[in-house]
Order: structure tokens, then C-alpha cells, then sequence
């Protein structure tokens, strides 16, 4: 169980990171005068996007299963860390005792463990970076569209995402992240394990999210 809950920790720590996205500056503006007749300019509206993304029914789904994909492999390389521990235990608590020759195995045992757990160490945050980052764009590209409609059609001229840190918000007329992420699970549903679609935030599922 503490494995699983650090594994948790980290993915959606990195997985909602505030600078993740790459959508550009904090702010997100509308483009065209909106469908209600309302000038766009006229309020001003605040957005946490790392909220958001996280709290969507499909961010909920993508950090359930790469906290499953990789709880195996993170468990691996613990089982490998500890392997080197105990080693370099040995070594330490044999000193006096052990001959130059077994002292020499072990040594050069450790040096194959180290190399290896850096490979492996290195093939997994590699891993981890790209199945994160598929998620994010995903889920970013589509928020920013469902954003977009929602901004001109009542009648925001910018939406600033107050959880960017190089550019805090310090006062908006109104913050609309509950709102957004309703609006982008009635739009991106997600299915469940058993087929069903359910669009409300905050269910898990182990289905992968379809790629619309």
C-alpha cells in the first residue's frame, strides 16, 4: 500500500505539472465576437488549468492507469535498489572478515547492480515522461476548444490560468474551473470498465479513454 500511494503521488504530481501543457501564455483569449451578441472584452474570467485537467473524469482515468502501468516496474527497481543496499552492506559489515577475492566478487557485483539501475532507472522516467505527456496534450488541446466556446459564448474577453506561477493572477471578476470541467466531460466522456459512458468528474475507470 505505500508503494501504490507514492506511485500515486508522483504521477499526478507530474502528470498535472502547471507548466506541462505548453499552451503558450497564461492568458487565453477569444478570437471572434461571440454567438450571443456580447463584445468580447467586456469580463475577465480566471482558470486553474492544472485543476482542471486533474479533476476531468479522463485526467482521473489516465493517472489510474499509469499509476498501474508502472507500479510493477517502480516496484523492480526498488527490489533492485535494495539488492545494492544489501550488498553494500556486506561489503561494509565484512571488511575484516571476508577474503580479497570475495571482496573483489562483490564489488564488481555491485558496479553490474549500479549500471543496471541506472538504465533501468532512466528507461523508466523516460517511459513515464512520454505516457504523460500524450495524456496532457490530449487533454489540454481539448480543453483549450471547449475553453474557447465557452469564453465567446458568454462573453469573456480573456481567461487567465491563475495557476501558472510566472504569471499570478491576483484579482478576476469570476473563476470558472468547476465550470469548465463539467463542460469538458459532458463533451469527452469517458467509458468505464464495463462500456458504460460516464461523463461526471471524478469516476475511476481502467478503460482506456477513446481519442477523439
Amino acid at each position: 500500500m505505500k508503494t501504490m500511494r507514492l506511485l500515486r503521488a508522483c504521477v499526478v504530481s507530474m502528470l498535472f505539472g502547471a507548466m506541462a501543457l505548453g499552451l503558450g501564455p497564461a492568458a487565453l483569449w477569444a478570437q471572434s465576437k461571440p454567438a450571443n451578441g456580447v463584445e468580447a472584452g467586456a469580463k475577465l474570467a480566471a482558470l486553474n488549468m492544472r485543476t482542471a485537467i486533474a479533476n476531468t473524469a479522463e485526467g482521473k482515468q489516465a493517472a489510474t492507469q499509469i499509476e498501474t502501468e508502472f507500479l510493477r516496474r517502480r516496484k523492480e527497481l526498488e527490489d533492485l535498489n535494495k539488492k545494492l543496499n544489501d550488498l553494500q552492506q556486506r561489503l561494509t559489515a565484512g571488511a575484516s572478515t571476508l577474503s580479497d577475492e570475495e571482496k573483489q566478487r562483490l564489488t564488481l557485483e555491485g558496479q553490474r547492480l549500479t549500471r543496471q539501475l541506472e538504465r533501468r532507472q532512466n528507461e523508466f522516467q523516460e517511459d513515464l515522461n512520454d505516457a504523460q505527456s500524450d495524456v496532457i496534450s490530449r487533454i489540454g488541446r481539448r480543453m483549450v476548444e471547449v475553453l474557447g466556446k465557452y469564453a465567446l459564448s458568454n462573453g469573456y474577453g480573456a481567461v487567465l490560468d491563475n495557476s501558472s506561477q510566472s504569471t499570478p493572477v491576483m484579482y478576476a471578476s469570476a473563476d470558472i474551473t468547476e465550470e469548465i470541467v463539467r463542460l469538458y466531460d459532458q463533451t469527452y466522456p469517458v467509458k468505464t470498465a464495463a462500456g458504460a459512458v460516464d461523463g461526471k468528474a471524478g469516476t475511476k475507470a481502467v478503460a482506456k479513454p477513446s481519442d477523439r
